[in-house]
């Protein structure tokens, strides 16, 4: 028996715990129905066949309505409209308590969620207004009153945009008067309410990241075993240059390749022999020498790759980066 009482408890400690997606302000609309008991009371009536004092006995009713707000997650306000009615046990004619009493009312509420952004969130409120019509069996406007209302109860938060409320509520006027009855107006009822919330629109999703830009490049190929430069590539090199001009502030680097025909160190050297050809032919063509960086990679790096001994042309190269 303990243990189903505490699973039972843990059961319903789970909504509260449970968090809703993240409120956010926004209009809501709603509409409300539930039974409402007007309480017993006594009215003064100098109207035939109820001369004197009369005692009134409602049934259960029931009310009705609509509201419009604003919720600024946590507090709310709306302005409120709901219409009631009770049964009587007596009837007076030409006034307002003829066989049942309607009323409608017009009621600013403000009201606070305890826990916005939980599934389940208690709140409290309160709202004053005006009973705008104690309505006869006729449907006769009556008198309209200053009205005042106590609010406590549960909301379900199903998601942003929607929600269902359950409250009990105090509803009071000062007191009415049709006709010369007089009486005391005081109401109980529970009421389920439906909310639709008309949140800010979804943030457009973020571009894609741009992709990335490599930087300018440009290649100048060797005969082999050769670190002079043909016509071919001193115009490629004139090219390189007029790139770096256009950026305004760039730095270049130059690296030397072979092929892996030779031996390795001799090749190392044969590298750097071209990067500085090049070097040279860019500071002819108004590249400053200090922007420039010179490397020599030998046979490492190769453009296409081949065994030892392989004289491959697209391998002697020198490759010009403008960063």
């Amino acid at each position: 028996m303990k243990k189903a009482l505490m699973a039972a408890a843990a059961l319903m400690a789970l909504p509260l715990s449970a968090q809703a997606q993240s409120p956010a302000p926004g209009v809501y609309i709603g509409a409300e129905g539930g039974v409402n008991w007007l309480l017993n009371f006594t009215a003064n009536t100098n109207l035939a066949p109820n001369f004197g004092t009369v005692s009134v006995t409602p049934q259960t009713g029931w009310a009705v309505g609509g509201v419009i707000g604003y919720d600024f997650v946590g507090p709310r306000v709306e302005l409120e409209g709901v219409y009631r009615q009770n049964q009587l046990n007596i009837g007076v004619p030409r006034t307002a308590i003829n066989n049942q009493v309607g009323q409608l009312g017009i009621m600013a509420n403000l009201l606070y969620d305890f826990m916005p952004a939980s599934v389940i969130t208690p709140y409290i409120g309160a709202g004053a207004g005006v009973g705008v019509g104690f309505v006869d069996s006729n449907s006769s406007l009556g008198s309209t009153v200053f009205a005042y209302q106590g609010i406590i109860g549960l909301g379900w938060n199903v998601d942003t945009n929607f929600r269902v409320n359950l409250d009990g509520r105090y509803y009071g006027t000062s007191n009415p008067t049709v006709n010369g009855a007089t009486w005391t107006n005081n109401n109980f009822s529970i009421m389920l309410g439906l909310q639709l919330k008309f949140g800010p629109a979804a943030p457009p999703p973020p571009p894609p990241p741009a992709a990335a830009v490599a930087p300018p490049s440009y290649m100048v190929f060797f005969d082999w075993d050769r670190s002079n430069l043909s016509a071919q590539a001193l115009n490629t090199i004139k090219q390189a240059a007029g790139a770096f001009k256009s950026k305004g502030n760039a730095r270049i680097t130059a690296t030397g390749h072979t092929d892996t025909s030779g031996p390795e160190a001799y090749n190392m050297a044969l590298s750097l022999r071209r990067a500085n050809a090049v070097k040279d032919a860019l500071v002819r063509e108004g590249v400053p020498a200090t922007a420039i960086t010179v490397i020599g990679r030998g046979e490492q790096g190769l453009l296409v790759q081949t065994g030892d001994g392989v004289r491959e042309p697209q391998n002697r190269r020198v490759e010009i980066v403008i960063q």
